[in-house]
């Protein structure tokens, strides 16, 4: 709301499609590490901005937790029409993504 570009149908999207629904009332430390994570997905892609900057999102998180957080953010990433920049050291997270571009020490390959 702050940003000024509300959009109250796209959060209650977001949030459903998160499973966070049941959860707006609680506390950050009344959440799992995967709840607090799709709250932080929830927060960034509110706004639909152009581009998301993501560094080792699910890197906090079981292999599990991680492949379903993950598939639920690029499910996003597409619907809201953001472009996703994102570091990882996860061959398994990067292999999800369209384009990938791998570092070593300080040199594209």
């Amino acid at each position: 709301r702050l940003a000024g570009t509300w959009d109250e149908g796209w959060g209650i999207r977001l949030t459903d499609r998160l499973g966070l629904s049941g959860l707006l009332e609680r506390y950050p430390e009344q959440l799992s590490g995967g709840q607090q994570q799709r709250v932080a997905i929830a927060r960034a892609l509110a706004v639909r901005p152009r581009l998301l900057l993501a560094d080792e999102p699910t890197g906090n998180l079981d292999e599990a937790a991680s492949a379903a957080v993950m598939e639920l953010m690029l499910d996003l990433v597409r619907e809201s029409g953001t472009a996703l920049f994102l570091v990882t050291h996860s061959a398994a997270i990067a292999q999800l993504l369209d384009r990938r571009l791998h570092l070593h020490h300080g040199m594209a390959k």
